[in-house]
Formats: structure tokens, C-alpha cells, sequence
């Protein structure tokens, strides 16, 4: 369902100018290649997330910046390659210069309370523009800090941590994992339960590279007027509950009802979305899901490795075929989409990033939707020892992306929130379709399609 917004609330920050933050201790000066999954163009972005941690009593005095400032200093002792820069070496290859030069950090304060943003956490956030500051020159790839932080003070004595991470150098995996390194730096641990490990070399491309799989969510997809993704898009937030899973679920046949719940509400996005932008109905429309692939390998991945170990396995068919067939065909193609992904699978990703080039992209065309489920890996249970954040994610959804994110609804209920990107008129179309699907009353769209 729809969740009420609180994007109405304003309040004044007052912040510091950015500072770097580097390692506490000296940190080897070296250069470290990212692997061929690392430093494709899919990558290539900014990522930003969000916490929200109440106030705690037995915290009293202590402040939370300084906190996790310093905690911040211990952690990238760890993970120093975060304190260097990317380079680009020769074709493209992506490297990190260790310099140690640090991260950028930010302490603000804010004139409102926890309670102000109401019951129901969820993107898009008032002001979030200046609870995560784009600091001029940090938004680049190359020759930019890697992480830019910022920790905001709330009258109620709760606050605000928010991060933006470079993606190329880490997956919502790889991010929990340095998080909670500083959360445990913050709660007195001088040294971290999982040690990082580096070692990208394991998803570089076999050598010689073999592409052995045909992989659609690299289709080149000419971007015309009608297919080009808008600017002026709008973003709401819908949530997920038991209710709604249930009632998703009895519009699938009985062999499917076992489905993930992934896989369930993946399909339910993709057709709400498809019927809602109306596409031509012989025109391809693809759903890419980011894939954490560290399990798929034999012996797997170390349990340390923070880098990208994701691929985004794409359901591809027309518009006509989607969206006049019921929910459950929807299911079976993300179903497969998701059976596909092996450790051959990677490997193939890998080696085509190297055969046709690390400039590789997505198709960003509104036929093109992406979701990446971060509910397993507990954002929110970083604790910077202030207890658990009431919200943790990702801060917004990102154009064609969309993300599965824990939270809790206004009456408690645990499930899943997903923010969705669209332009305003499609997005109420979206809306709608939606609610009937919930509702039993829309299986698939009219023959008009």
C-alpha cells in the first residue's frame, strides 16, 4: 500500500564545514586493482543511505559525532583502501590509489525531533539534501573521497547518520560490513569480528575471457522520446505487509504460492509498473534483479570480501505478453532470471566486461526496472551504541532502481518498503493498479494492450 509522507516537515540545519577523515594509525601506500565486476559502468554511481537512531539514555553526554568520528578513524585502519582514490589505469581499469587522504565528514544539528518525522520512516525524506550535504568536487569517480558521511544532531537527542558510498567499490553487502566495523569501534572493540578481505582478483574474467551465457541486462536499447526515462520524476514509498503478501499470493496458482516473497512482489513491481507507463505493446521491457552471488561459488567467496559480488540477471519479454497474462507468469520469469545465476554465471559477466569493455550499462530507458533487495543484510542493525537504528537503507530510489528496504509500518508491523521513481501521472496510474491487484480486482490489463 501508499504510506503517508512526511516530505511537507522543514527544519533548519546547522552543519560544519566538511572535514577529511583519514586512518587513525599509518596505512600501507599502495595501489589496489578492483576486479572486472567492480569497475563496470553499471557501477558507477553514488549510493546513499540513511539511519535514524532515537535518543538513549544511557548515552547521556556522550556525542554522537564524536563518537563516530573517532570510531570512523579506528575502522578505516581496516579498511584503508576507503581513505585512498580511484584512478583509471590502461582500457579503463579502475584501481585505488591508498593515500590515506581519508573520507569526508560532516556534523550538523538539526531543529526537530525523531518524533516530527512520523510513524512511518520512509523515502523520499524532508530536507534530505541537507542530511547528507553534496560537499562541492565529491560526487566524482576519480580523484574523489570515496565515502562522504554526515551525523545530525536531533533535538530529542536522537540523530541522523547518513553515507554515500562510491559503488564500485562495494556492494549493499560490502557496505554493512564496514558499518558495522564502526559500530563496533564506537562500542569500545579495538579490533573487528570479521576481518576485511580484498583479494578482487576472484571476480576478475578467466583468462582467456568466455562469455558462455547471453546476457540482456546489457542489451544496447536505443533511448528515443519514447522510451528515454523522464526528468521530472516523483517518488512515493509503498509497503508491504503480511496482508499484502497474502494477498498477492492468492492470485498465483497453487504450484507457484511457494514462491520467495522476492520473487512474489518483484513480479506484482514490474507488471504494476509495466501496465502503468503503457508502452508500446510489442516493445521489450526488462527486469533486472541485483543478485548477491557470494554463496554461488564453490569453495565461496572469503567471508570478509567487501567488494561487488552481485550481477543483474534480466526477465525479458514484450509488453503485450506481460501484462496480458495473470501474476504468476510474471513469477516464473523472475523465477528464471534468478535460477540462472551461477558461478559461471559471474564469470561470464566478468569476461564480457573485458571482451566489449568495461563501458557496459544497463538500459536506463523506462522499459528497464532494477530491484536490489537489501532486507537480509540489516542495515538498520548497526549499532553505534545508541541500540539499533528505527529506520536503515537506502535513502531513495534512483531513477529505474527501486529497493526492497526493512522498516517498520505506522502500527509496528515489520515488512517490506519499496520506493518507487516514476513521473507523476504514471505514477498515479501505478498507484492504482496497484491497489487493485491488492484488492483481487485487476489480473492483467485489458486487450487494448
Amino acid at each position: 500500500m501508499a504510506t503517508p509522507s512526511s516530505t511537507s516537515l522543514s527544519f533548519a540545519i546547522r552543519r560544519s564545514e566538511p572535514e577529511l577523515v583519514a586512518p587513525a594509525k599509518p596505512t600501507p601506500h599502495e595501489y589496489k586493482l578492483l576486479s572486472d565486476i567492480d569497475d563496470q559502468e553499471s557501477l558507477r554511481l553514488q549510493i546513499p543511505v540513511i539511519q535514524f537512531y532515537q535518543y538513549d539514555p544511557s548515552m547521556q553526554g556522550r556525542d554522537p559525532a564524536k563518537v563516530i568520528r573517532e570510531a570512523l578513524k579506528q575502522t578505516l585502519v581496516f579498511y584503508y583502501p576507503f581513505a585512498g582514490r580511484l584512478r583509471e589505469g590502461a582500457n579503463g581499469k579502475l584501481m585505488v590509489d591508498c593515500t590515506s587522504e581519508g573520507v569526508l565528514f560532516i556534523e550538523a544539528d538539526a531543529d526537530v525531533t525523531l518524533e516530527q518525522f512520523g510513524d512511518a520512516l520512509q523515502p523520499p525524506f524532508p530536507c534530505f539534501d541537507e542530511l547528507l550535504y553534496d560537499a562541492p568536487g565529491s560526487a566524482g569517480m576519480i580523484n574523489c573521497p570515496l565515502l562522504l558521511i554526515q551525523v545530525t544532531r536531533l533535538k530529542c537527542g536522537g540523530f541522523i547518520f547518513a553515507i554515500r558510498f562510491n559503488h564500485v567499490m562495494s556492494d549493499a553487502a560490502g557496505l554493512k560490513q564496514f558499518m558495522s566495523t564502526m559500530g563496533e569501534m564506537a562500542r569500545g572493540l579495538v579490533t573487528t569480528s570479521i576481518p576485511p578481505v580484498w583479494e578482487r582478483h576472484l571476480l576478475d574474467a578467466r583468462d582467456p575471457p568466455r562469455v558462455t551465457f547471453t546476457h540482456h541486462e546489457y542489451d544496447e536499447v536505443e533511448a528515443n522520446i519514447s522510451t528515454q526515462l523522464p526528468d521530472n520524476l516523483v517518488q512515493r514509498s509503498f509497503f508491504f505487509g503480511s496482508y499484502e503478501v497474502q494477498a498477492l499470493r492468492k492470485l498465483l496458482p497453487p504450484h507457484l504460492r511457494q514462491c520467495s516473497k522476492f520473487e512474489l512482489l518483484t513480479a506484482c513491481l514490474w507488471l504494476c509498473r509495466t501496465i502503468a507507463i503503457n508502452p508500446d505493446p510489442d516493445e521489450e521491457v526488462r527486469m533486472l534483479c541485483f543478485a548477491n552471488t557470494r554463496s554461488k561459488f564453490n569453495p565461496p567467496l572469503p567471508l570478509g570480501y567487501y567488494g561487488n559480488a552481485i550481477v543483474f540477471p534480466a526477465a525479458i519479454t514484450t509488453a503485450r505478453k506481460l501484462c496480458q497474462n495473470p501474476l504468476g507468469h510474471a513469477v516464473e520469469l523472475v523465477k528464471q532470471a534468478k535460477a540462472s545465476v551461477t558461478e559461471e554465471y559471474v564469470k561470464s559477466v566478468a569476461s564480457l566486461m573485458v571482451i566489449r569493455g568495461k563501458r557496459l550499462h544497463f538500459p536506463a530507458v523506462i522499459g528497464s526496472y532494477l530491484i536490489s533487495d537489501v532486507t537480509k543484510f540489516g542495515l538498520d542493525d548497526v549499532d553505534f551504541g545508541w541500540g539499533k537504528a528505527v529506520f536503515g537503507g537506502p535513502a531513495k530510489g534512483l531513477g529505474v532502481i527501486s529497493f526492497f528496504i526493512r522498516a517498520k509500518y505506522m502500527k509496528g508491523e515489520v515488512g517490506t518498503l519499496v520506493p518507487i521513481c516514476l513521473p507523476a501521472p504514471v505514477m498515479e496510474r501505478f498507484a492504482k493498479e496497484l491497489d487493485n491487484m491488492l484488492k483481487g480486482k485487476s489480473f492483467f490489463i485489458s486487450s487494448a494492450m
